[in-house]
């Protein structure tokens, strides 16, 4: 069947969000399990539990769900008021909270197995790779843009150029592990081994910038 619906306005009600986040849990496993080609949204609704008109009136179309699906995984480890610089907090504190969320996103099986699918169907479908990159990598490197701009008109650190200065930090933070883990030759790292990578990165970074 097409994944193409003839109306997906909804006349009435406010979307039930337990059953968008029923279609987004699907969409993820589905996704992963079987690639992007091979999900419909009709499996989509079978997987959720819901009509395949309830899929549409949530989201219109198969990118808007893969994009819905990438933010979503992104914002369970880096919510959007992680890139923000509330009042009296040290800046290490900010930067340790979003490297320990980074960290524990780009490491987790999702990621991972994400990345992997990414890697074997990009090449192939080069509007799928730039829809996973403005939904997942790009969005977090404009945040973390805009956190460290205020930081450095704060005066706190001195960054010339926030949006280098964030992929700097993110690669960074990626290092040797996650290479292993997407190459499968390596496991996760502990959560001592995690936290010392962590507070290295950060350390690094705030003496790099440092006024």
């Amino acid at each position: 069947m097409s994944d193409n619906p003839l109306n997906t306005n909804s006349p009435g009600r406010p979307k039930d969000m337990a059953k968008r986040q029923a279609i987004l849990e699907a969409a993820k496993f589905l996704f992963l399990s079987n690639g992007y080609a091979s999900t419909s949204m009709d499996a989509v609704a079978l997987e959720a539990g819901v009509s395949k008109l309830t899929v549409y009136n949530h989201f219109t179309d198969k990118e808007t769900l893969f994009t819905a699906a990438v933010v979503a995984k992104c914002e369970e480890q880096l919510p959007v008021m992680y890139f923000e610089m509330p009042e009296g907090v040290p800046v290490e504190t900010v930067l340790l909270t979003i490297a320990r969320g980074f960290h524990r996103l780009i490491n987790s099986e999702e990621s991972v197995n994400l990345h992997r699918l990414m890697m074997t169907t990009g090449s192939q479908d080069v509007k799928l790779s730039q829809i996973f990159f403005e939904a997942g990598p790009m969005r977090m490197l404009q945040g973390m843009e805009r956190l460290l701009s205020t930081i450095n008109r704060s005066g706190a650190l001195s960054i010339d150029e926030p949006f280098k200065a964030a992929e700097h930090f993110f690669c960074l933070l990626k290092g040797t592990a996650n290479f292993c883990l997407l190459y499968g030759c390596g496991g996760q790292l502990s959560e001592d081994a995690a936290e010392a990578h962590v507070q290295d990165v950060v350390g690094l970074f705030m003496r790099a910038y440092k006024p």
